[in-house]
Order: C-alpha cells, then structure tokens, then sequence
C-alpha cells in the first residue's frame, strides 16, 4: 500500500524549510510530506466532492482515456482534463501515455493523508 504524505504549512514555513534544506541545514525525514499546501482548505478545495468521486472511478473502472473517463463520469472533457492536470501537478493523478496518444489516467497512491507541518 503506497500512502502520499500531504503536508499544511503556510508560504512563510514552506520558504524556510526549503531555503533550510538548500544550506543542508535539514535532510527531510523519508516520510516526511512530499507535497505541501499553504492551508487545509486549498487542500479540500483540490479534493471536492466532484474530484473524490472521480479519484474513485479512476481507481474502480481504470480508464483508458479521459474520453473514456468523462463518458463514465459524465463530466466534460475539458473540464475533466483540467481538474486532472491540477492533480497530476500535486502527484494525485498520473497521466500516462495510452493508444494513439491518448492520456491514460492512473492513481500512483492507494491513499493520501495531510499531516501539519
């Protein structure tokens, strides 16, 4: 089971610890968050309602395409398409090469779990 670590820390905390760990003044832990938002509610925002739903059929039906992801979903394409490029920025969603250059969304994590900090 391969969990993806969100982290919650505002601009000011995230600016430190990269400048922190640029000066090799910190070596991030192995488990430590690999994505970062600046509040819990850009988080939720990224994970509406509307977005879980969709995480779920991507995982139940594995779609070969987004074509075939917005007939199941019943979303349009575009917005379908860009919905999924803002996950697959956070890590949430990959989009792989499928036929005919098609994208193939998959999801690289079975769950994800925001930690503080």
């Amino acid at each position: 089971m391969k969990t993806l670590r969100i982290g919650i820390a505002d601009y000011e905390q995230m600016k430190a610890r990269t400048m922190a760990i640029a000066r090799g003044d910190h070596t991030p832990a192995p488990d430590a968050p690999k994505i970062r938002f600046p509040s819990l509610a850009s988080f939720a925002r990224l994970l509406s309602r509307h977005n879980r739903r969709l995480l779920e059929r991507i995982a139940s039906e594995r779609p070969a395409s987004l074509t075939e992801l917005a007939a199941l979903s019943g979303r349009g394409k575009s917005n379908l398409s860009r919905s999924l490029r803002t996950m697959s920025r956070y890590r949430l969603v990959e989009l792989r090469p499928g036929a005919r250059g098609t994208l193939a969304p998959r999801l690289p994590y079975d769950h994800v779990r925001p930690t503080c900090g």
